[in-house]
């Protein structure tokens, strides 16, 4: 709104003795005012009374009074005058002189930055009505192109620079151009779309952080205190020789607790810092989104620096990583199977029933499990459902390539594990020899193969129809009153854990535990030489019978 001060020249509220701003200014019967003081002083210094501008001589010195009305006008103008002048790193109005006023507006075709008073004929005539006003900035030079002098009104997109309407015609001529206001709204429209994907990227993350923290929270009050009062009533009734082994499952249950605890810690960790560089990003994306300046918006958004900010963050794929919040299941069943020969008669149910919930826990995690013909050894015949694997005596004419085994019978599975947790089952049936397990993705398939861990390899075998072993280094030789006809195998690869289980008797055959993994792991299978008529059959991978 307009006020009486937008129409007073800046001076008038200046005395010219001190050149400040009136104190107690006093007019003389001439016209002109003066700060009290000041005129007293100048009277006192000079044996003539007369006015310091025009010299009017008095002859009896004036009686001196404060002008009211100037007085407050003059405090009027030093409010306004405080409220408007520029603070630190503020843009200043161009026309004022004496003042650093605060600039409200730059004009990109004047090339001159306004206060609110100096901006008023912006606003009222016509002829610069339509001049382009954006919000205040200091280098308004660069807005003018240094070699013609003119508004940088155009875009070249061929050479990423600003140029006026003369470039357009000379340097520039020929070229992609464009007028400079149409490319800043096409690149903060880019802008815009990438602010909206991180800040839906951050969402997403903040509401994983909720979610692992309600499951840890869930875990502590729930399930884990479940499961150490089930394990104590297990316990109840042994006698005093196994009481130690009950303490010892119960700090097994703790410590898988805390594991899991400060696996979830980590992946909060992970994901917070995750948030903290998109919100990064998104100020500043939102900071250049809400320019108005669109010469300099183009100017800081060049050929090298645009693309980077329109390229979203390289972050994590946090849709299929969860923290699971029961224990390893696998360290329970194996003993539960290693206390069922010490424990008496009296709990071999409960025992039972703790095993069966086990078995129960695990199968939740079956998944769908295929062959890869494309690794599997040419000798091997897969079939068409990507199920069955045999050993077929001749080799096939198929291309050597680097995925396929060229020595060893083997075969992978299509689909890869790289988090979570996995089960599936492979009945073996009356075979002699096979090999099953999981290895690493980046394994050697030429060449003869050692299959330990070391090299990536958490396999067992039977040999013999009798002899079956974890692959280590050593072998280890399992132990087992029957060979199992149907293996369960159960991946947990956050916890480093890979487990076999013979279906039929619900039981654990062995388990690989605290290993790191660091790349996608696939379910391997041998089925080893024709040797004997019993050698034959195939390996088969079966659907899940859930108990």
């Amino acid at each position: 709104m307009t006020t009486i001060y937008d129409f007073m020249s800046e001076e008038q509220y200046y005395c010219s003795i001190c050149l400040d701003v009136f104190t107690s200014p006093v007019s003389l019967s001439c016209g002109h005012n003066f700060c009290m003081s000041c005129i007293e002083c100048y009277w006192g210094s000079s044996d003539l009374c007369q006015c310091p501008l025009c010299m009017q001589v008095f002859k009896n010195r004036p009686e001196l009074r404060v002008n009211t009305f100037i007085a407050e006008m003059t405090e009027n103008f030093k409010t306004m005058g405080i409220m408007c002048l520029a603070g630190p790193g503020e843009v200043t109005c161009d026309i004022c002189t004496r003042r650093k006023v605060k600039a409200m507006k730059s004009c990109l075709v004047c090339l001159t930055s306004y206060c609110e008073t100096h901006l008023e004929p912006h606003k009222r005539v016509v002829t610069l009505k339509g001049h382009k006003l954006i919000d205040p900035v200091n280098d308004l030079e660069d807005r003018m192109c240094r070699k013609h002098e003119r508004p940088l009104e155009l875009f070249c997109r061929k050479d990423q620079t600003c140029i006026c309407m003369l470039c357009s015609l000379m340097d520039h001529n020929g070229h992609n151009t464009l007028p400079g206001e149409k490319e800043w709204k096409e690149r903060k429209f880019e802008l815009e779309k990438t602010e909206a994907e991180v800040q839906q990227m951050i969402q997403n993350r903040k509401n994983k952080v909720i979610l692992i923290k309600e499951s840890i929270q869930l875990s502590k009050v729930s399930f884990h205190q479940q499961e150490i009062e089930n394990t104590v009533h297990v316990f109840t009734d042994l006698v005093f020789s196994i009481k130690k082994s009950q303490a010892d499952l119960i700090e097994v249950l703790e410590e898988k607790q805390r594991a899991m605890e400060k696996r979830a810690e980590g992946v909060v960790e992970e994901l917070e810092r995750e948030i903290a560089e998109l919100e990064k990003k998104n100020a500043e994306l939102e900071q250049l989104s809400n320019t108005d300046d669109h010469i300099h918006f183009l100017q800081v958004t060049d050929l090298y620096y645009f693309p980077s900010l329109s390229t979203l963050p390289h972050t994590k794929d946090w849709s299929e990583v969860m923290v699971h919040t029961d224990m390893c299941v696998g360290s329970k069943l194996e003993a539960y199977n290693l206390l069922g020969e010490t424990i008496n008669k009296a709990i071999d149910e409960q025992l039972e029933t703790g095993v069966y919930q086990e078995f129960q826990r695990i199968q939740k995690y079956a998944v769908e499990v295929t062959l890869d013909p494309n690794t599997s050894h040419p000798a091997l015949i897969v079939s068409e459902d990507g199920k069955q694997v045999s050993d077929g005596t001749t080799e096939l004419c198929v291309p050597n390539n680097p995925e396929r085994f060229d020595s060893c019978l083997c075969v992978l599975g299509t689909k890869g594990f790289a988090c979570g947790r996995h089960y599936w089952e492979v009945f073996v049936g009356g075979k002699t020899n096979w090999d099953i397990g999981v290895v690493r993705g980046s394994i050697n398939r030429k060449g003869e193969l050692i299959a330990f861990p070391e090299n990536g390899f958490w396999t067992i075998w039977l040999r013999n129809g009798k002899e079956l072993s974890a692959n280590c280094s050593p072998p280890v030789v399992l132990e087992l009153t029957e060979k199992p006809l149907k293996v369960g195998i159960y991946v947990d690869y956050e916890e480093g854990q890979v487990s076999f289980y013979d279906v039929s008797k619900k039981c654990c055959i062995c388990t690989f535990t605290n290993y790191t993994f660091t790349e996608k792991l696939y379910p391997i299978f041998s089925p080893c030489l024709n040797t004997s008529p019993e050698n034959t059959g195939p390996l088969i991978i079966t659907p899940i019978i859930k108990i």
